[in-house]
């Protein structure tokens, strides 16, 4: 019994071990060919396999890029959930900077991989409801931040209520009282400025607009946190 309980243990560390190292070899591959030029052959021969035989860890491409997704959508959440949670719970300005400073780190150091994310969609791929969760904790954290600090949003533009009711419909679902319909709007239009401004700077289309792009990413993150009531002390 021991052996067999041994033997068992021992194929599942050197499954893990393999799963790692295809993983590693196909984010190194994001960087160099795009998640749209990814490919299960390639990923083989960097990890010195056949094929055949990384279709017994991931059946399909769409089943690596699946992987990719839940991983790298994870590493940034908790980086971004790691940030906001240094900061003292009060200090709801200086959490927001810290969580969308978190974002960016995390994007500028792995650039393949916010490719992935946020950049064309693989064509012939469809990302499956497993990857929400994963997708969504970035968005979650600033959701908190905002909901916590309370401050005076002023008129909102137009009537959003019907536009964001699935949005507040997830925050319900996911144990919070039902959050003001602007809050959820502009906590989103938020949350698509610091991405949206990340792939200006990584796809480079800040270059010779703005002089230091960190300096920027704060600008418009303070200002996008004072468009949903966060404001310095």
């Amino acid at each position: 019994m021991l052996g067999r309980m041994t033997a068992r243990t021992a194929r599942q560390i050197a499954r893990a071990t393999l799963t790692r190292e295809i993983l590693d070899a196909a984010r190194a591959r994001l960087a160099t060919d795009g998640p749209g030029g990814l490919s299960l052959r390639a990923v083989a021969r960097d990890v010195g396999m056949v094929s055949s035989a990384v279709y017994r860890y991931f059946p399909s491409r769409d089943a690596l890029l699946t992987a990719l997704l839940v991983e790298c959508y994870d590493e940034l959440g908790s980086a971004v959930e790691a940030a906001d949670a240094a900061v003292d719970r009060t200090d709801h300005a200086g959490r927001w900077l810290a969580a969308c400073r978190a974002a960016r780190t995390w994007s500028v150091t792995h650039p393949g991989e916010f490719t992935l994310l946020y950049g064309t969609p693989v064509p012939g791929y469809a990302a499956p409801p497993d990857t929400v969760g994963p997708a969504v904790r970035v968005v979650l954290v600033l959701a908190a931040i905002a909901a916590e600090a309370e401050g005076d949003l002023g008129p909102g533009v137009s009537d959003v209520t019907g536009l964001v009711s699935a949005a507040g419909q997830y925050l319900v679902r996911r144990g919070w009282p039902a959050p003001p319909a602007e809050v959820v709007a502009r906590t989103l239009m938020a949350w698509s400025g610091v991405f949206g401004t990340l792939s200006f700077e990584l796809f480079g289309h800040l270059d010779n607009a703005v002089a230091d792009p960190a300096d920027w990413f704060d600008a418009v993150a303070a200002r996008l946190g004072a468009d949903v009531g966060i404001r310095p002390a």
